[in-house]
């Protein structure tokens, strides 16, 4: 799958660029409650996920009293 041929959004997952958004699709994840299952190693050992996107996703989950795993 190309990342063109990901959407920039998927679920309530903010915006973390294509790459990141096809990572997590292709781990199965779409939605904050499925990211929140996951800690800091697991998301950055995604191809295509790196510093910035886990940094976006923990502030969306900060945003509703949540975090990564540990």
């Amino acid at each position: 799958m190309s990342t063109r041929d990901v959407p920039e959004q998927i679920g309530d997952l903010p915006r973390i660029g294509r790459p990141a958004t096809s990572a997590l699709l292709l781990a199965g994840v779409s939605t904050l409650a499925e990211v929140r299952e996951l800690s800091r190693a697991e998301l950055l050992s995604l191809h295509g996920v790196g510093p910035k996107a886990v940094r976006i996703l923990e502030a969306a989950l900060a945003e509703n009293g949540q975090t990564l795993r540990q």
